[in-house]
């Protein structure tokens, strides 16, 4: 069983980052809760999920603590980096998180995402990098089960924007698979 909390402002697309990887880990036939929490100003406030992944029947959705974070800006990173599992990895929009860890038991991971969306031309992908880099650091799924995913929840979408999520996904999965993120 493995834990994940996906943490930022509302708008960063953080509640959808949680879903897609949900949906892309129960289509591969994983046992999957999604808790999604924001704040009462949405765009802007805080936003927040959990997604916990296993191969056997999940008794509670409440991750206290999870085993991985992906953190979009400061104040996650500060509410979550305390309440990990010792051992456990942090991945950092370092456009957003300048500050390194306080624990000196955890990983992190940093990926200047915003950087990377503005090359690809939209800061709208922000999300799909960080999922990418997530996906191909984690291996709790592929991204293509994450592109399914995503073509679920997201139907009607124009086939411009799917391939720039794709782009995305990519570049994310590519800046950890050459090693740029230590």
């Amino acid at each position: 069983m493995k834990k994940t909390v996906f943490a930022g402002f509302g708008g960063q697309g953080v509640l959808m980052m949680g879903y897609v990887f949900a949906v892309a880990a129960m289509r591969d036939g994983r046992e999957v809760t999604y808790l999604p929490a924001y704040g009462a100003e949405m765009r802007g406030g805080t936003a927040n999920c959990t997604v916990v992944v296993s191969d056997e029947e999940i008794f509670s959705p409440v991750s206290s603590s999870p085993d991985f974070a992906v953190i979009m800006n400061k104040p996650s990173l500060v509410k979550y980096e305390g309440v990990m599992n010792g051992g456990g990895t942090i991945f950092l929009n370092s456009n957003h998180v300048s500050r390194e860890l306080t624990r000196d038991d955890l990983t992190s991971i940093r990926i200047p995402a915003v950087e990377i969306a503005k090359e690809l031309g939209s800061e709208r992908v922000v999300n799909m990098i960080m999922l990418g880099a997530f996906a191909a650091h984690t291996r709790m799924t592929s991204l293509d089960s994450i592109m399914n995913g995503l073509s679920e929840i997201v139907k009607d979408t124009k086939a411009s924007i799917m391939k720039l999520n794709r782009r995305g996904l990519d570049r994310g999965a590519e800046y950890i698979l050459k090693g740029d993120s230590r």
